[in-house]
């Protein structure tokens, strides 16, 4: 199959090869990349997404693989955030007529969004924890506390009261319909309070490193730890277990998500026909080009040969199911959504009610101004996000959302 991507070569620096044919890519995104193909131990080059955009530290959209150190802002602070698909054995004919009701079955069973006040719990956390959480809790527990151990800021965290909870965002829980009216069901999250504590916490210790050791970085958010020192080695267990936290989230949340559903729908069902679950932001360990290496993916999905992933559109445009192609020079990776061409603040300012109501056409979701950094317009199409990786992923299955929950 032809090569889709883009060779960029960058001056004292490991070359950009760039998936974004036909796709707007800001200036300031390819600066930032550049920056992070400047360090020196990147390996071969770094891979660019179609749906690539700017970040903190590296381009959320980027492949960024290293041989002997990590760059925690390069994973960033929402570590192991990602997407979970079950298809069910219901059709589109088994749904009632009114989708409101398993929209706020869905809000009751899933803590979402944020509060903030003292004396008050947030509303996007749990107040007691059930049962459910509380046993799912014990499989990370052990592991965490020993994290605590060594690093007792980490245990002033919203780590067991966040487990099973959707957060805000562009996270979501979804009920969608595929090309043949089967309904599915699909949410996006990832380790929550915790993980945005691990990965703030570890993020400044290697700036403090750089500092102690008079490292000049072309970004200080590219602060790094060195293979072979005792941070590098503390940073990949607490994040090897925030990404354990992620998946498991999601796990928690779609077992409740799925309940929900069923409280609203009498007919009996199934939800173990298909089941996705990857993550979009973190560090591996793979082997690429025959040596051992480690691969960030900073919004970016594993999508190695047969591989299933999940590439997400906005509220109101279409998803896809997809199997990985195996592609040696992504580092066998796709994008992992469409990618926003407007910050939250622009969409705020540039996209009406109007329009946002408009766009959303057909879901039952919130249609209010607290979701129009949100809205379908602050994000690229998603059909050409999904053109420009053809040589990436095949698509195996097409989702509409009918209901979304937003944080």
């Amino acid at each position: 199959m032809e090569q889709k991507y883009e060779h960029i070569d960058v001056k004292d620096g490991a070359p950009i090869k760039s998936w974004t044919r036909g796709v707007p890519v800001d200036d300031k995104a390819k600066d930032q990349m550049s920056r992070a193909a400047k360090m020196p131990f990147i390996f071969k080059h770094v891979a660019a997404m179609p749906d690539v955009h700017v970040g903190i530290g590296a381009t959320v959209g980027s492949v960024i693989p290293t041989k002997g150190a990590v760059i925690p802002a390069a994973v960033g602070v929402d570590i192991g955030c990602g997407m979970m698909a079950a298809r069910t054995s219901l059709m589109a004919s088994d749904l009632p007529d009114n989708l409101a009701g398993i929209r706020s079955a869905i809000e009751a069973a899933v803590p979402h969004g944020r509060s903030n006040g003292r004396g008050r719990r947030d509303k996007g956390s749990w107040g007691d924890p059930p049962a459910s959480v509380i046993d799912a809790w014990a499989s990370l527990k052990a592991r965490f506390e020993a994290l605590c151990a060594k690093y007792p800021r980490l245990s002033n965290t919203n780590n067991v009261m966040h487990l099973g909870t959707l957060g805000t965002g562009n996270h979501f829980v979804e009920v969608c319909l595929d090309t043949e009216q089967r309904v599915w069901v699909m949410l996006h999250s990832g380790s929550r309070g915790v993980g945005n504590a691990i990965g703030r916490f570890f993020i400044e210790l290697a700036k403090k490193d750089m500092r102690t050791w008079h490292i000049n970085l072309p970004d200080e958010d590219l602060a790094y730890f060195p293979e072979g020192t005792e941070h590098f080695d503390d940073y990949v267990e607490a994040v090897e277990w925030a990404q354990d936290f992620a998946a498991l989230n999601r796990r928690v949340m779609m077992t409740h998500a799925l309940d929900a559903l069923r409280s609203q729908i009498a007919k009996p069902f199934d939800a173990e026909c298909e089941a996705v679950n990857c993550h979009h932001n973190y560090v591996t360990r793979e082997n690429h080009f025959g040596e051992n290496v480690l691969v960030t993916r900073k919004g970016a999905v594993r999508a190695a040969k047969g591989t299933l992933g999940i590439i997400p559109g906005s509220m109101g445009a279409k998803s896809f199911i997809v199997r990985g192609l195996g592609n040696a020079e992504s580092f066998e990776s796709c994008s992992h959504g469409a990618g926003r061409v407007m910050s939250r603040t622009q969409a705020k300012k540039l996209v009406t009610l109007d329009e946002h109501i408009a766009d959303t056409a057909g879901v039952e979701c919130r249609k209010d101004e607290g979701v129009i950094d949100e809205t379908p317009r602050a994000y690229k199409p998603i059909e050409k996000v999904m053109a420009a990786q053809s040589d990436l992923v095949e698509i195996v299955h097409t989702l509409k959302q009918v209901v979304c929950v937003k944080g």
